[in-house]
């Protein structure tokens, strides 16, 4: 059985050719330069899916330029009026300097080229306020990322995320006479935060690998009939460390995967990805019920956890890092997966270590797994099939209305 597990788990990595597009990404971008000799200047690149959000327009991907000009007035007034940029010099007015598209694997990118008067002495600060989408779509994510700046010694075509917008931080200052290394690096750590806390599907999978780390399976017999029974585990630093170990594999595994992603050595098609991350969870959740590593949950966290990597890096990719800054930025990704993904473990442990002695517990184990088997066979539908049964987007509706119901939001 196991040997046909990995069997199979070989031919998904090695065998399945690139057939599949990217998934969609939800975020827009200011890319900004900086120079002595012409001053400020730069682009918004939004996509035209979150375009189609913003206006209710519902044009396709390799849709001509010349259907965006009637509309290009509009575009760039909403754009004045979800952006602005001011230093100690005063207001930087935006001109518009020219219109294209940029095809990518995930979707087409509507550019629109600016510049920034009031740049006769380049500013020391740059205060940037970005909220575009915001209003139409609350999950979105804007980045300023500085693509060169000769005070900075940023030249030609480096990416670093400098700055990052959410729907609750819409103003961010951007030091133009430092690279702001740190600032990049700081800004892939809560990226990386950020993308553990939103991803149900990885949170489900840790929650599928803890839940039973508090119990311990026992043989017990009854009319001379041997049955599986439960049993509570006694001791809080000995559990906690075995969880840490077998999350410490799941971590190995993602960083690897991670980092051959994101230099490009390793590519698989996300769509793969995602439905093998979707499996991980139901498979993990069997586990539970009916152990096919025994004593080993280590072996599902590090085969899964490389999936998981593929996935982590995908959202990395997105971003259109290159250059020098690459390392940083995987560095700062990687470490702030991991800071939220302790948080998750060390919000979810200490309750199930409470409750473990419970009669109902193992109805909470069993009842728990039989609903992460039903969520993952939900997930892989969906993404091989491409469609949206609506289950995930429910499930969420009845989490934030139980938060509202206990007082949490």
């Amino acid at each position: 059985m196991r040997t046909k597990i990995l069997q199979i788990l070989l031919v998904l990595i090695f065998i399945i050719p690139n057939i599949l597009d990217a998934h969609a990404t939800n975020q827009s971008y200011i890319f900004l330069r900086i120079s002595e000799a012409t001053g400020l200047d730069g682009r918004y690149e939004i996509q035209v899916r979150d375009l189609n959000k913003v206006f209710g327009w519902d044009y396709k991907n390799d849709t001509e330029e010349s259907v965006f000009e009637p509309y290009l007035p509009q575009i760039q007034e909403y754009l004045l009026e979800h952006s602005d940029f001011n230093s100690v010099l005063g207001k930087h007015k935006v001109t518009f300097t020219g219109f294209s598209i940029l095809r990518l694997a995930d979707g087409d990118y509507a550019q629109f080229h600016f510049e920034l008067d009031n740049d006769e002495v380049s500013p020391e600060e740059l205060d940037v306020t970005y909220s575009a989408v915001f209003d139409s779509d609350n999950t979105h994510k804007g980045f300023l990322i500085v693509e060169s700046n000769w005070k900075a010694g940023i030249i030609n075509n480096e990416r670093m995320i400098a700055l990052d917008f959410t729907p609750s931080k819409t103003t961010s200052t951007l030091s133009l006479t430092d690279s702001s290394v740190w600032r990049g690096f700081m800004a892939m750590v809560r990226q990386g935060v950020w993308h553990i806390w939103i991803g149900l599907d990885h949170i489900l999978f840790l929650l599928a690998l803890i839940l039973p780390s508090v119990v311990r399976r026992i043989k017990e017999q009854e009319n001379n009939k041997l049955f599986d029974s439960w049993t509570p585990e006694e001791r809080f630093k000995p559990t906690l460390m075995y969880v840490l170990k077998v999350i410490t594999f799941f971590t190995i595994a993602h960083t690897i995967t991670l980092s051959l992603a994101t230099l490009e050595i390793v590519n698989l098609p996300s769509q793969i990805v995602e439905t093998i991350i979707a499996f991980s969870i139901g498979l993990a959740a069997f586990h539970n019920i009916r152990p096919i590593f025994k004593g080993k949950d280590w072996v599902i966290a590090f085969i899964f956890g490389l999936f998981h990597g593929f996935g982590f890096a995908s959202v990395l990719g997105d971003l259109g890092l290159t250059g020098e800054f690459l390392t940083i930025s995987l560095l700062g990704f990687n470490v702030g997966v991991e800071v939220g993904q302790l948080a998750i473990i060390f919000a979810i442990f200490p309750i199930l270590f409470l409750i473990r002695k419970r009669n109902v517990y193992p109805k909470v184990l069993v009842f728990g797994s039989l609903f992460l088997i039903l969520m993952s066979t939900v997930w892989c539908v969906e993404r091989i099939f491409d469609v949206d049964t609506g289950v995930e987007g429910n499930f969420l509706v009845i989490l934030h209305d139980t938060a509202v119901w206990l007082g949490l939001k």
